[in-house]
């Protein structure tokens, strides 16, 4: 069964500032014989209001430079400018602002308490030191209903959603804050098909309400091909192309890349779950 979402419009999404900029971004894990470098200085660059997608087979370093960009993982030497503010200097990883840049995670289930309520995953996030419910119940009944769940899921606990809709909460919590720069790592990959879909629509839609800035992170070709303006293709830690998303799909430079694209089926004409 396959699926299809709506495609972005590019001359409407790309606007004329950069919001997020990498520069030699370098990331070594080990030392010794043990000693391997996730990312060999790669640079990319994000145009405020557009999605770029990032492509690249498992170990090509994609979920490797999400964790940098949110300060899970330390860099070993590189740049990293975020609305203005720069984060990263050389080895000093500098406290990130959470307004800044939020990630939605690839595991929507693992990432939410099984302890705390839908409402109280909001509630914390909005306001870490003082996550009270009741204070924000306003606000956090305005977020479900952005994503589209019902009031009643403010009292609810992870277990008694579907994983379409943990993913719809996980997405609430990493937009009430008002990011600059939103990174969806995977977010489709435990999904099924169908569910994928729903989940794409509604991100496309708050893109174009909240106007957001998106890393959007999968080995997903043609959810990539749905949902990004210009797409970075990396292998083994480098980026081997970049450019605008249809002309990279229809007309690779890379031999990499070329290889990617023929390995998925239907190609060229791919959709969503083929």
């Amino acid at each position: 069964m396959s699926a299809t979402v709506p495609t972005t419009t590019h001359a409407a999404s790309i606007a004329a500032s950069t919001i997020l900029e990498v520069e030699n971004l370098e990331v070594v894990f080990g030392s010794g014989p043990h000693r391997t470098r996730a990312l060999k200085g790669i640079s990319l660059s994000l145009a405020e209001g557009s999605s770029l997608g990032i492509v690249g087979e498992s170990g090509s370093g994609k979920s490797t430079l999400a964790k940098v960009l949110v300060g899970i993982n330390p860099i070993t030497s590189g740049r990293v400018v975020v609305g203005g503010q720069e984060l990263v200097v050389g080895r000093q990883q500098l406290a990130l602002d959470r307004s800044l840049i939020q990630m939605i995670p690839q595991d929507p289930y693992s990432s939410l308490s099984p302890r705390r309520t839908a409402g109280q995953a909001i509630a914390e996030a909005i306001e870490p030191r003082r996550a009270h419910v009741a204070g924000h119940r306003a606000q956090i009944l305005e977020w479900l209903d952005r994503v589209e769940l019902p009031a009643a899921s403010i009292d609810k606990f992870p277990y008694e959603f579907s994983g379409g809709q943990r993913q719809r909460i996980a997405i609430a919590r990493a937009l009430c804050v008002r990011p600059r720069v939103v990174i969806a790592d995977e977010i489709t990959s435990a999904l099924d098909v169908s569910v994928q879909a729903e989940v794409l629509e509604l991100l496309a839609q708050l893109r174009v309400e909240l106007n957001l800035s998106m890393l959007f992170i999968s080995h997903n070709l043609a959810v990539v091909r749905h949902v990004s303006d210009r797409v970075a293709v990396l292998n083994h830690g480098e980026i081997v192309e970049d450019g605008d998303v249809e002309q990279v799909f229809t007309n690779p430079a890379a031999e990499y890349t070329r290889s990617l694209l023929d390995s998925v089926p239907g190609a060229p004409g791919f959709d969503i779950g083929t």
